[in-house]
């Protein structure tokens, strides 16, 4: 196989990652190259190519957040003890739509009422959706709840050594992934991907994410927009309109040069997960034209 046939690709994982904190660097190693050897398999069966035709090396930065991560009671899983996760929940929640009489309650009742309103609304299972919620905010909150926190910055730059060291045509990144990975790239605009793929993507979420990334958003008027990071060429962004976290919608208006903003039906049930935005047909189409060419940077 020559180098024409293949691509290589830096993928950012979403929450639900962690190989949790007592491990040994050479199980963490051993576990990346699972979840690569995963993604690889997803994304070739979506592009319908075998899996050599693709290169990819998997960004693992959920260790740098586990200190940063508040530990919760033995009622954790119904409730949220932390008030910047409460927050995050409340901003998430106003979005999607929730009745203030819900959104606005605290710990045990809001959880339970937002996740069986949200459960209906989106056609999901109940019990599932509470421990993604959970999970979601905890590692959203870690990671966002300071601006310089050493949690931050370490996953941030894990994430830019591994763009550095493999020198991807493609970052694919995914969930809080993309939000890391938007981080990385503004600060080593030495990163020249040429393409930035961002799948179910939170970003725009105002108040917990949005408003909280770093560069923060500017612009006149009331309404400020982020940037694509200055060393990628193209910028697009895949969302299934029936996933939750990917709110608000059409990211590309609040945030300039995304290059395309598909809407796209991913999965009915199995939302936000990463292996069925890898298989899609939208996901393939973007990224087979960087399959059979080298191309050129635009």
């Amino acid at each position: 196989m020559n180098g024409e046939d293949t691509v290589t690709i830096v993928a950012v994982h979403g929450v639900g990652n962690s190989f949790g904190a007592e491990i040994s660097s050479e199980q963490k190693e051993e576990l990346r190259a699972i979840r690569a050897a995963s993604w690889t398999r997803h994304l070739a069966e979506g592009l319908g190519v075998p899996s050599d035709h693709i290169h990819l090396d998997f960004a693992y930065y959920a260790d740098k957040l586990l200190p940063g991560i508040v530990e919760q009671g033995t009622a954790a899983l119904d409730e949220l003890d932390d008030p910047l996760e409460q927050q995050m929940l409340a901003a998430w929640a106003a979005h999607l739509g929730v009745p203030p009489e819900i959104a606005q309650g605290r710990l045990t009742a809001p959880l339970r009422q937002i996740t069986a309103w949200v459960a209906d609304r989106f056609d999901l299972a109940e019990g599932p959706l509470k421990v993604f919620i959970r999970l979601l905010f905890r590692e959203v909150a870690a990671y966002l709840r300071e601006h310089d926190s050493p949690h931050r910055l370490a996953a941030r730059d894990e994430v830019a050594a591994r763009i550095a060291q493999e020198q991807p045509r493609i970052v694919i990144a995914h969930s809080l992934g993309s939000v890391v990975a938007y981080e990385a790239l503004h600060a080593h605009p030495e990163l020249r991907p040429e393409l930035f793929l961002t799948l179910g993507s939170p970003l725009a979420l105002p108040r917990a994410v949005f408003h909280r990334l770093s560069p923060t958003p500017a612009g006149p008027g009331p309404n400020p927009q982020g940037q694509r990071p200055p060393g990628v060429s193209r910028w697009i962004n895949i969302a299934d309109p029936g996933d939750p976290v990917a709110i608000p919608p059409h990211l590309a208006r609040y945030f300039k040069g995304i290059t395309k903003d598909h809407t796209a039906a991913i999965a009915r049930y199995d939302f936000h997960q990463a292996k069925n935005y890898l298989r899609s047909a939208a996901t393939a189409a973007t990224i087979n034209p960087y399959l059979t060419t080298r191309g050129s940077r635009s």
